[in-house]
């Protein structure tokens, strides 16, 4: 495509994007054009409101279920992991035709509409939480918007931005919800979660701009959604196609089965089982946010020193320590070592994305990039539910009455002497396969062709600038691969 052309598309983008409705759908409303800071402030908000409520969740969840806290925790996350794992494919493909607006505002909606039931009813809460998992793809929806608005050569970093903003919002969060419960009340806490997902939705639905314009999307309901669009296992089955893709996808399943469960339920682990206070269990949180986000920065300097692959079995190597430390430690500075490395092994998942981009080639980008996400996404469920079941199968189930009182039942001393934290422990094990197989990935540049200069009338054939991570689960196989 030459140069006049080019400008004569991204005319008719901006013309486009001047209409706010036509034919029902939502297209070009907010303030000034769409950005990664719209982005970026949606994240922020949706978690920084679920941060506030880290805290009282934990009493909560062990007031409702005492005798079976991680076995609940575990399936109360895993069915919302794997409600959106299925649902994610199919919301993708509709915001192609409908826009990112109207699902980044339904799925901030439905995945902050439990935080009121807290104080309500805690069953209807915690069901409402695994339903909620329908909606739970605020993040793909976020990246998608993103790969809207950037060019190839600024998204990477727009990438890091939105990790690094969701890390921030966790930093202070559940430290201020934490003063506010014990300085105020549980009911403020939810209150004040409740106004700022109320605000999210309100800055979604004045402030934030259409990113996909008319012009870019399928001209036909009925020709542009399949059900192998929809199918969340779409790009699962597109795994085996080549060996290094085969061997990618298995090292992401290994180390990030340990790492959805870890997510789950560390915090309640630190407060029941280790003994952490609530004051110490956000200080926790806001330490490895804070190192996380400090990693995040320096790891363009680890690429360029130690390339993709390297820098993938680093974050193995420290991932697969912390979960070591996890697992077999008992005491309270041993915790908060696994916390510095946990903020290391932060580093794993953009390595991986950055290896898929220096290998693949670049109208393959999405293709490969989806397949990860899919192998993530039936992580979220898996892991959490893992975690919950040997959490159980072992007796690691102390109640917050009893840590307070120092009891311990029998069938519980038994285990927890030596191995508090036994699904860490199986998470390690995990993490060294995955190491193991990430030492025969390909040297970073050895695999097809690097990518090649932006085709800007490929991107726009494909709905957005780039095919992002949503797309190749939406795709079908024949035009995908």
């Amino acid at each position: 495509m030459t140069p006049t052309k080019t400008v004569e598309v991204e005319m008719v983008v901006i013309r486009n994007r001047k209409t706010v409705m036509k034919d029902g759908i939502m297209t070009m409303s907010g303030i000034g054009e769409p950005s990664v800071f719209h982005a970026l402030v949606v994240i922020f908000l949706e978690f920084f409101a679920w941060g506030l409520l880290t805290m009282p969740i934990m009493t909560v969840l062990n007031a409702t279920f005492p005798e079976h806290t991680f076995l609940m925790n575990g399936l109360i996350m895993g069915i919302k992991g794997i409600l959106s794992f299925l649902s994610a494919p199919l919301i993708g493909a509709l915001s192609d035709v409908w826009g990112r607006k109207f699902f980044l505002l339904v799925t901030v909606f439905f995945t902050c509409a439990p935080i009121p039931l807290m104080t309500i009813n805690t069953w209807w809460f915690f069901a409402m939480i695994s339903i909620s998992g329908v909606f739970a793809v605020t993040f793909s929806i976020v990246f998608a918007y993103v790969a809207d608005v950037t060019t190839e050569a600024e998204r990477s970093r727009a990438y890091g931005l939105v990790s690094a903003t969701f890390a921030a919002s966790m930093v202070i969060s559940p430290a201020l919800g934490t003063y506010l419960m014990h300085t105020y009340s549980e009911s403020l806490v939810v209150a004040a979660a409740t106004a700022v997902a109320v605000l999210d939705v309100f800055f979604i639905m004045v402030a934030v701009p259409e990113s996909l314009p008319e012009k870019v999307r399928p001209s036909g309901w009925g020709a542009s959604i399949s059900w192998e669009q929809a199918d969340p296992f779409a790009a699962l089955r597109k795994v085996g196609a080549e060996r290094t893709v085969l061997m990618l996808c298995v090292a992401v399943f290994l180390s990030y089965l340990p790492e959805a469960g870890q997510y789950s339920c560390i915090f309640m682990y630190l407060k029941l089982v280790m003994g952490f206070g609530m004051a110490k269990v956000a200080i926790f949180i806001a330490l490895v946010g804070v190192l996380s986000i400090a990693v995040q920065v320096v790891l363009g300097f680890l690429m360029r020193s130690l390339g993709a692959k390297h820098t993938i079995m680093l974050g193995l190597l420290f991932e697969m320590m912390q979960l070591m430390w996890y697992g077999f430690g008992s005491r309270s500075w041993m915790m908060w070592a696994a916390g510095v490395l946990a903020a290391l092994g932060s580093v794993t998942y953009p390595a991986i994305s950055a290896y898929v981009s220096v290998n693949s080639r670049a109208d393959r980008q999405g293709v490969v990039q989806g397949m990860v996400t899919g192998v993530r996404g039936l992580c979220n469920g898996l892991g959490p539910a893992m975690f919950g079941v040997i959490f159980s199968l072992f007796h690691v189930d102390l109640n917050e009455e009893h840590a307070a009182a120092g009891m311990d039942r029998p069938d519980e001393e038994k285990y927890t002497r030596l191995v508090p934290g036994p699904p860490f422990v199986l998470g390690a094990l995990l993490v060294i396969c995955a190491l193991l197989v990430a030492a025969f990935l390909p040297e970073d540049g050895t695999v097809g062709a690097r990518r090649a200069s932006p085709d800007l009338r490929f991107e726009m054939e494909h709905g957005r600038r780039v095919a992002g991570p949503l797309s190749p689960l939406m795709a079908p196989e024949s035009a995908a691969l």
